[in-house]
């Protein structure tokens, strides 16, 4: 592998990158603020940074991404890259890569109807919540106050029923005795 692409080399001259750069601003610092280290500070830095841009020049780009790892002989134009399917001699998993697939499918749809309901969400027009909340507030006090009045009516109901209970065994007492005085009119005329 060449120096350039090693790990220390990248490192470095990301450093250097850095350090020159740093060395650039504070020359600049120095000039603007008329300092006396400004200028041969700034002309350090800038000297740092054009052998930099020349190095730059020099070097080839690295790769973004590495996709010869996957395709072997794919940065080689006259290369013979192997199907997907024989994944370089040893055989594709299909089933696996279906099954994934289909859980990725499955995915794609529940975010879909997740994504649907909050359209639907964002299309409901609360600018009359406020007005709807005190009206379900009234109704609710309404409410509060029919079925306070019904407990008292059931209560008053319950007073009836006992009242009416009470006078029913006053009659029957009555109609016994009713009953005993025409046996004893009946006995005596």
């Amino acid at each position: 592998m060449a120096f350039y692409k090693q790990k220390w080399f990248k490192y470095l001259k990301n450093l250097v990158i850095g350090v020159g750069a740093s060395v650039v601003m504070m020359g600049a610092l120095g000039k603007i603020n008329s300092e006396p280290w400004g200028g041969p500070m700034i002309t350090a830095g800038l000297t740092t940074e054009a052998l930099i841009f020349l190095m730059l020049g020099l070097l080839p780009p690295d790769s973004d991404y590495y996709w010869e790892k996957l395709y072997p002989g794919l940065g080689d134009y006259n290369s013979q890259i192997a199907p997907l399917s024989s994944a370089g001699g040893k055989a594709l998993d299909t089933e696996l890569v279906q099954s994934n697939l289909q859980d990725m499918l499955k995915e794609m749809q529940t975010m879909s109807r997740s994504l649907a309901s909050l359209k639907a969400l964002q299309e409901v027009d609360f600018s009359k919540t406020k007005e709807h909340l005190k009206a379900m507030d009234g109704f609710y006090a309404k409410m509060v106050s029919a079925m306070k009045d019904l407990s008292e009516t059931a209560e008053d109901t319950k007073q009836y029923k006992e009242s009416i209970s009470a006078l029913n065994r006053n009659l029957s007492s009555l109609n016994s005795v009713y009953g005993n005085v025409l046996s004893a009119f009946k006995a005596g005329a």
